[in-house]
């Protein structure tokens, strides 16, 4: 929920996941937490031997279900364009499956230099770093463990399941509550991500 508002989609998947396997599964609590890994989430509410399962399931519902609802978010498409205008790339890293999320990026006309997924908060440094990444942009406070333990500034976004507050403790260096101040912002932090 830091570019992209996917949860419509991911909740009619959900939806189907259950009427495909029986398993009640809440999809409006689901999409209110968005962010921890697939398994984490699928782990909740199928027992142990059904995960694996539920998982494949899910991610074959996903390019059907919830693709082309996805919507950029106020300030997405420009935030970007700032980025590019610094003369910086454009790197996403998710914790969704990287080819899911490219069906994301590919619907609304997002062009990414690199894409990194199935990753999250630690692992995700991992491909900062490996990228160059100098600022990292994210909804969630694995996000923020994610910049922190790459030792680049995390700029916080409310349009997911995080408040600011949770953000900030995280290691958030800014916490904006959408992303259309992020071109200003962004000139103000250049110094801190050289």
């Amino acid at each position: 929920m830091t570019l992209l508002d996917t949860r419509p989609g991911i909740a009619a998947a959900y939806r189907r996941l259950s009427e495909l396997t029986g398993v009640h599964v809440d999809a409006d609590l689901v999409v209110s937490r968005l962010g921890p890994p697939l398994r984490e989430e699928i782990s909740r509410w199928f027992p142990a031997e059904r995960v694996e399962e539920a998982v494949r399931t899910y991610r074959a519902l996903y390019p059907e279900y919830a693709v082309t609802t996805a919507r950029p978010l106020p300030g997405a498409l420009d935030a970007v364009a700032a980025v590019r205008d610094h003369g910086l790339r454009v790197v996403v890293v998710t914790s969704k499956l990287g080819r899911l999320a490219r069906l994301h990026l590919e619907h609304v006309g997002l062009e990414v230099d690199e894409l990194a997924g199935d990753l999250f908060a630690e692992g995700k440094a991992t491909a900062l770093t490996e990228h160059g990444v100098r600022l990292y942009v994210g909804d969630h406070v694995g996000d923020m463990v994610a910049a922190r333990t790459a030792g680049i500034p995390g700029i916080g976004v409310t349009t997911g399941p995080c408040d600011a507050d949770e953000l900030r403790t995280a290691g958030a260096e800014l916490v904006l509550a959408d992303l259309t101040g992020f071109p200003q912002a962004l000139g103000r932090l250049m110094p801190l991500a050289l």
